[in-house]
């Protein structure tokens, strides 16, 4: 926010406030945090809440896992909602952002996961001080809202992720998740709750195929610490 104008009164900033009435100065204060230009719409701020579960096929397993942060190109791992609405253009919806970057919902929505599915005896993100057998890491590719030529989008999720065994420093297993779960419209709160769906079916994935698949490496390779 800019205060134009030729001259400020003596006495320099302090003096201009004091010279604006309490109600100009809270109006003045508010057109900060609006976006838009000239429309004067407040942002709307989403929080997708995805309950992802694991499937009851999973194995138990007795070994430790660390998340690493995702990593992300700067447009996706942004608070600004990305839409796609021809193959080659991106832009952000005008007055939508996200509560949080998709990077960090990924991790939450993983880590909540699978501490709730009671099938790991250990999960925690990078730095909590646990001594894991395996880390994670993900690399989100895409986190957009895409017209793909239609006359709705679809949130459409891409990642892939790499499970690490820490003591053989070797990558185990690789996948690519990708999904695209349609709208059924083109107003952002539709959108965001496509995002909350297209996360909760592709978290659940991920962590069904994590746990497969270190168990399966801890089977062949450490058979003395697999269950």
């Amino acid at each position: 926010m800019t205060i134009t104008g030729s001259r400020l009164p003596r006495g320099g900033g302090a003096a201009l406030l004091r010279a604006l009435a309490p109600g100009a100065l809270l109006l003045a204060l508010a057109g900060c945090s609006l976006l838009g230009g000239g429309n004067r719409d407040l942002a709307t701020i989403y929080a997708p809440d995805p309950r992802a579960t694991i499937a009851p096929s999973a194995p138990s397993v007795d070994w430790q896992l660390v998340l690493t942060p995702p990593q992300a190109a700067r447009i996706v791992d942004s608070l600004r909602i990305a839409v796609r609405p021809t193959p080659g253009e991106v832009q952000v919806y005008r007055g939508a952002s996200w509560a949080k970057p998709p990077p960090a919902m990924i991790e939450d929505t993983l880590l909540r996961a699978l501490e709730d599915s009671g099938r790991i005896s250990g999960v925690a993100r990078q730095g909590t001080g646990i001594s894991p057998d395996y880390k994670l890491a993900v690399e989100l590719r895409r986190f957009e809202s895409d017209y793909r030529g239609g006359p709705s989008p679809a949130a459409t999720i891409e990642f892939n992720a790499k499970l690490i065994h820490v003591r053989d420093q070797l990558v185990v297993a690789s996948r690519t998740f990708s999904h695209a779960e349609p709208a059924g419209g083109t107003a952002i709160p539709l959108v965001a709750d496509a995002f909350s769906r297209g996360m909760e079916g592709l978290v659940s994935d991920l962590g069904l195929w994590i746990l497969t698949e270190g168990d399966a490496y801890q089977r062949r390779v450490h058979p003395a610490v697999a269950r």
